[in-house]
């Protein structure tokens, strides 16, 4: 049986979301994370990804709990690939 490293284990027992933040300037941002409020803060000081850096304040408006990390990010992919007016039913619960 194959041991898990510490990391793995911590990684194994948290949970893991795909979220959907609005920028100031009405844009969609789809992205991963292991903890909402910390990373929507992250993106509100500039130390989130590149593309809200510009586009702050931003503010997470949807979100997404997965048991996995893979989980999460595949969800991510999927959504990425999603025109604005689908990410927006998503977040008004119409879809």
């Amino acid at each position: 049986m194959k041991k898990l490293s510490k990391n793995k284990e911590l990684e194994n027992n948290m949970k893991h979301y795909c979220y959907l933040a609005r920028c100031s300037d009405g844009t969609l941002y789809t992205g991963y994370t292991l903890d909402i409020e910390k990373r929507e803060n992250m993106h509100n000081t500039g130390k989130g990804a590149k593309f809200t850096a510009g586009r702050r304040p931003v503010k997470i408006v949807y979100w997404e709990e997965f048991e996995t990390k893979r989980s999460a990010m595949q969800r991510e992919i999927e959504i990425k690939k999603w025109k604005r007016e689908k990410k927006e039913q998503l977040i008004d619960g119409t879809l």
